[in-house]
């Protein structure tokens, strides 16, 4: 089983650690991938700040994210558990898992980046602000972008293995798993129940789903639950007293989406 994350918007500001080894990061054939971004966001970043913060989508007040993007190859660096902040990574407590459940966590979990493509837990990364929905000159689309440099290595990291996808759209774009690899996807999508008027409803959630999201790739890593199909993840979890439903595949060979359900 793979746990498939977002980044956060939030990031610690600073680390501790050795410079940046691009060779040393999860899947070290993307490297020149990764230095193609680097050198793109280095030169916008070089540029105007107006122009930079427009393409970035960066308010005036965080114009200190520009400078950490000009030292992604002299910062100290940090986890990437300890980097990532944010709702889903606060349920999900990276840092602690690792110290509890260190192998687990480093053979489970990946972390779409903007910047990096994917990333495993425990890589040693810079501060850095660049999000997957950026269009960044001259690349484009960086979901565009990697997709086109990750779908190989990382659909043979992934091969045969169930594919829990947390995910928001955005990262989503840049691995789109196909063919059998689909029919192991599974989405996780939260629906928020609550009666009104004395009529049970449900309704889609971003915010709270977030945090849910977090609480079951928690769950999936602390109770080591090893599940090689969409049913045998449902079971688990209902075993383990989460909600769950798995609806029918919009048509054969491709991913389900699993309906986590929380209540007021």
């Amino acid at each position: 089983m793979f746990i498939l994350l977002p980044p956060s918007e939030g990031k610690a500001t600073s680390g501790e650690g050795p410079k940046l080894d691009p060779g040393a990061l999860t899947l070290p054939e993307l490297a020149e991938s990764r230095e193609r971004v680097v050198t793109a966001l280095t030169a916008l970043c070089s540029g105007p700040e107006d122009t930079a913060r427009e393409v970035l989508g960066l308010s005036v007040s965080q114009t200190d994210a520009l400078k950490r993007n000009l030292d992604l190859t002299t910062a100290p660096t940090l986890r990437a558990a300890d980097l990532y902040t944010g709702v889903l990574y606060d349920r999900l407590g990276l840092p602690d898992l690792l110290s509890d459940h260190g192998d687990t966590v480093r053979d489970r979990v990946l972390v779409f980046s903007g910047l990096w493509g994917v990333v495993g837990p425990a890589d040693q990364l810079p501060p850095y602000r660049l999000s997957m929905g950026v269009k960044l000159p001259p690349l484009g689309a960086l979901g565009t972008y990697w997709r086109g440099a990750m779908t190989g290595p990382l659909g043979e990291l992934t091969e045969d293995r169930l594919l829990v996808d947390c995910r928001s759209a955005a990262y989503a774009a840049a691995f789109r798993p196909t063919g059998a690899a689909a029919e192991r996807t599974v989405a996780v999508r939260v629906l928020r129940e609550r009666e009104v008027d004395g009529v049970t409803r449900r309704s889609v959630v971003s915010h709270m789903a977030k945090a849910t999201r977090g609480d079951i790739a928690r769950v999936l890593v602390r109770e080591n639950v090893r599940a090689d199909s969409p049913e045998e993840l449902v079971a688990a979890l209902r075993d383990l007293g989460h909600t769950v439903e798995l609806p029918p595949a919009a048509k054969p060979r491709t991913a389900r989406t699993m309906d986590v359900v929380v209540r007021d």
